[in-house]
């Protein structure tokens, strides 16, 4: 008789002991591996993950756990309310705490642990960068704040964005300042990635940063800053609000505080961060910024809003090597440029960041832009 795998019942207990509490609601229907994106490129189960996990049998730890972006299409769909990126994410950290990790994931660990960022820039960097922006700094009774993305802080491309947005809040008339980069990661990569130990020394040094500059209103240029903020932060929580620069945006406009006699022509496809739209609901006020711009063709990929494909860049996975044939923002790139697109347009650091890798790996003559950086143009 071949031999067979012998359940371990307890690693499932431990799972939901160390936060998967949503694990045994799986009844193995299958909709996440056919809803995951890694699937349009290669072959990947998360409900193998799962299965594997609720009996205890080997594999449920191995190299596809690392795979997942966490971009929330597979919790969308679940029947059952699965809660699968948390699923993954608690894995991960019962890994984190063993030492099997990716190395690439514990640099980035270890910078964030010394630096407060992933990019393994020195913290008076950041504050050079906060002071290089030129936008005043933040002081009680101001009513925004305005909290840097590390990406916006260390990563040169996304500096550029950073700035353009600094002109756009300005133009508007937003009272706001820098926290003249005083603040640390918020952390959503780290957590998601299975450091929530980590994410949580972070999280309460963000809060008594708040109590102590007397923030109440933050402004975020990256969704999954957002994300952290709003949802994740959880006890580390305080009397403050967190939107994404986009809606920010999207009310000067609305309200008349911001004009746009420019014209940007350009035929321009949006892309929906995952954290932006699917976790977040804010699909209208990017799309509603765009319309208002003059020139700006608005475009849609074929799958958009709930359904738009994740760049692969959440989940600690934009620091993870990926062959370029297996990267999502490669698909989607191939498929603006077919459609005769003249530019990507997202408001994310990560997408960002993966569509600028993508386009230099398919040598593709498109621009990739932040939501920012073309209303910037309009002024």
């Amino acid at each position: 008789m071949g031999s067979f795998a012998s359940p371990m019942l307890e690693v499932a207990d431990m799972i939901v002991e160390a936060g998967g509490t949503s694990l045994d609601l799986c009844f193995q229907c299958g909709t996440c591996s056919g809803t995951c994106p890694w699937n349009r490129v290669r072959d990947f189960r998360v409900r193998d993950i799962i299965t594997r996990a609720q009996l205890g049998i080997e594999g449920y730890e191995g190299e596809a756990l690392w795979l997942c972006a966490t971009c929330n299409a597979c919790v969308d769909r679940c029947p059952r309310g699965v809660e699968i990126v948390d699923l993954i994410r608690t894995i991960r950290g019962i890994m984190v705490e063993t030492g099997a990790f990716p190395k690439t994931l514990r640099s980035v660990f270890g910078s964030v642990q010394s630096n407060g960022n992933p990019w393994s820039g020195e913290p008076e960097a950041r504050k050079a960068a906060a002071v290089a922006l030129g936008a005043p700094a933040f002081e009680t009774g101001v009513d925004w704040a305005y909290f840097t993305c590390c990406s916006q802080a260390y990563d040169a491309r996304n500096v550029k964005v950073a700035q353009a947005t600094m002109r756009v809040l300005k133009a508007a008339g937003i009272p706001f300042g820098t926290l003249g980069g005083a603040e640390v990661c918020c952390g959503d990569a780290v957590r998601k990635a299975g450091g929530q130990a980590l994410f949580d020394h972070l999280a309460e040094g963000n809060r008594k940063l708040f109590q102590q500059m007397g923030v109440q209103r933050l402004i975020v240029p990256s969704p999954h800053c957002l994300n952290a903020l709003r949802r994740d932060y959880g006890a580390h929580g305080g009397p403050w609000t967190a939107v994404h620069v986009v809606e920010v945006i999207a009310a000067a406009l609305k309200e008349g505080r911001l004009a746009l006699p420019g014209r940007v022509d350009m035929r321009v496809m949006w892309h929906d961060p995952c954290y932006l739209g699917r976790v977040n609901g804010i699909y209208d006020a990017p799309r509603d910024v765009l319309r208002q711009v003059a020139g700006v063709e608005l475009m849609e990929f074929h799958r958009h809003h709930d359904e738009s494909v994740c760049c692969g860049g959440g989940g600690g996975r934009l620091w993870m090597e990926t062959p370029v044939e297996e990267r999502f923002a490669v698909l989607k790139l191939r498929e603006a440029a077919a459609r005769g697109a003249t530019c990507v347009a997202t408001a994310c650091p990560y997408c960002i960041s993966m569509f600028e890798d993508a386009k230099t790996a398919l040598g593709l003559d498109i621009e990739i832009a932040d939501l920012s950086e073309i209303v910037a143009r309009a002024l």
